[in-house]
């Protein structure tokens, strides 16, 4: 058993860790759960005790088997809460993850291939992210962004990389979520910004930081 501190630690590593192929620093991971770098370096420490990461200077910090293991768990379960709170209870996508950040602590030996099941096995959850599978495998992740895309592709949002509420709410306005369909009209020249059609309707400039937290296929 860890605690939630731990817990949510190996889910940041582990994100972290398919986010780039950069190593993962103190820094890094502070940024990323907005906490001071004095305690980081010390969960850091603690987690090494528990062999459930390596950490190197020049190498950065590294899941040991084991703590990758308890990491794919815990990211299965919080990704498929997030698909039950939003096709079983009705939860909108801008509400779902706080949610899922407490269920996703319930470690019932059982409860996760249980809600899997419940749900069909979905491969994605609700914000286009890839479902852990009971055995470990994880389905592909979506890479390309709408920034990367030429000029005249037309595509279908398959993921977005910034799950905040604020961003999903501008989504919900634009009338964008995962499957709608999207075509790149002009990139502009002066701010990288981006004009889109979105499922065929009136044309919308978008700047180039919400392209790059679209992704496509």
């Amino acid at each position: 058993m860890y605690t939630l501190s731990e817990e949510n630690y190996l889910k940041s590593i582990y994100r972290l860790s398919q986010q780039s192929n950069f190593k993962i620093t103190p820094t890094a991971i502070a940024e990323s759960l907005k906490n001071n770098p004095a305690s980081v370096v010390d969960m850091i420490r603690k987690l090494t005790d528990k062999q459930l990461i390596e950490y190197d200077k020049k190498k950065g910090v590294k899941l040991t088997p084991v703590g990758l293991k308890d990491a794919v768990l815990i990211v299965r379960r919080h990704r498929l809460w997030e698909v039950f709170l939003l096709e079983k209870l009705g939860y909108h996508w801008d509400e779902i993850h706080d949610i899922a950040e407490e269920l996703e602590h319930i470690s019932d030996a059982t409860l996760a291939d249980r809600l899997d099941k419940f749900l069909g096995f979905p491969e994605y959850d609700p914000h286009g992210d890839p479902i852990p599978k009971a055995n470990g495998k994880v389905p592909k992740p979506y890479s390309v962004t709408l920034a990367d895309l030429k000029i005249g592709t037309n595509c279908r949002v398959a993921a977005v990389k910034d799950t905040s509420s604020s961003f999903l709410q501008y989504l919900q306005k634009l009338d964008i979520g995962i499957g709608t369909n999207i075509k790149l009209l002009e990139k502009i020249t002066y701010d990288n910004s981006l004009v889109i059609s979105i499922n065929d309707k009136e044309n919308t400039t978008v700047s180039q930081k919400f392209g790059e937290n679209i992704l496509v296929d």
